[in-house]
């Protein structure tokens, strides 16, 4: 990468926030496991008094099931308190706004249990009744699976021609990595082609827009009332996720390469999205 882009260490870059926050998928693993020394740098960063939070666009778990994910994986001591995911953020919308009718959902069951089962009834796309259309209060992007991709997303399309209800999305990314060099389309990316064509905008959650980030901060105002968004560094290894949301909410930014994006296409992404981190590192754990 050019100079104007200097690889910085982590460990020297994070000594200047008292508070960071974290992408999961990328940052603290990938699908090997754990980042090498990933246990390490937040054992580091523990000790030094830094507040953590883990901030992920992966709706399809709650808090303490992306806690006992990262545990599984040999992350042990971040508590489900200092996880924030878009799927709580799309339940807390889905109970302040909709206070009747189904919730007709493309994704998994364990995720519709999670994010709609705050007092809404929620049905799968595949299972709407097209006479019965007036039952449904609001239409979610919640996962990247649990529907078959040919059948119910014509369906979804058609559904949302006749009806005129909140549409959610609750994980914005666009692609999820499949094998270490492969990927495939998220659940954002059939969200975005359902908006063209039907010439709607739907509700976003997750990272870049700002809910994530204002519960992120709320959550440690709560051990330390002054903080700002001055105080905090994002760390992320997407640029249109995690660095634009970070950006734009006032944060630091560091952009990883240890995830989406890879050390020999990082300097052409950036300056073709013109979102520009304020590190980049080879890892949290260099």
């Amino acid at each position: 990468m050019r100079s104007k882009y200097t690889i910085s260490q982590f460990a020297d870059i994070a000594e200047a926030y008292p508070v960071i926050f974290f992408d999961s998928y990328g940052v603290l693993r990938n699908h090997r496991g754990l980042i090498p020394g990933a246990v390490e740098t937040m054992d580091r960063l523990r000790k030094s008094g830094k507040h953590i939070r883990v901030l992920t666009n992966n709706a399809a778990r709650s808090p303490a099931m992306a806690a006992e994910r990262l545990a599984y994986y040999g992350m042990k001591d971040i508590p489900a308190s200092e996880i924030i995911t878009s799927g709580a953020t799309t339940r807390h919308f889905l109970e302040q706004k909709v206070k009747h009718g189904k919730v007709a959902y493309l994704g998994t069951a364990t995720s519709a249990e999670y994010i709609i089962g705050a007092g809404l009834e929620a049905i799968p796309i595949s299972e709407v009744d097209f006479e019965r259309l007036d039952e449904i209060g609001a239409v979610a992007f919640l996962d990247d699976e649990g529907y078959d991709m040919n059948v119910d997303i014509n369906l979804l399309i058609n559904i949302l021609r006749r009806c005129q209800v909140p549409v959610v999305v609750a994980n914005t990314d666009l692609l999820y990595p499949t094998t270490a060099n492969d990927v495939a389309l998220a659940t954002g990316s059939v969200a975005r082609l359902a908006e063209y064509v039907l010439g709607r905008k739907f509700v976003k959650f997750g990272k870049p827009a700002t809910q994530m980030f204002q519960m992120g901060l709320d959550s440690v105002a709560l051990d330390m009332p002054e903080v700002c968004p001055g105080d905090i560094l994002m760390v992320g290894d997407t640029l249109h996720t995690d660095i634009l949301g970070g950006n734009t909410y006032g944060m630091a930014t560091a952009l990883v390469l240890s995830g989406n994006t890879r050390p020999e296409s990082a300097e052409l992404e950036i300056e073709a999205s013109g979102i520009i981190p304020d590190y980049v590192c080879p890892s949290i754990g260099q």
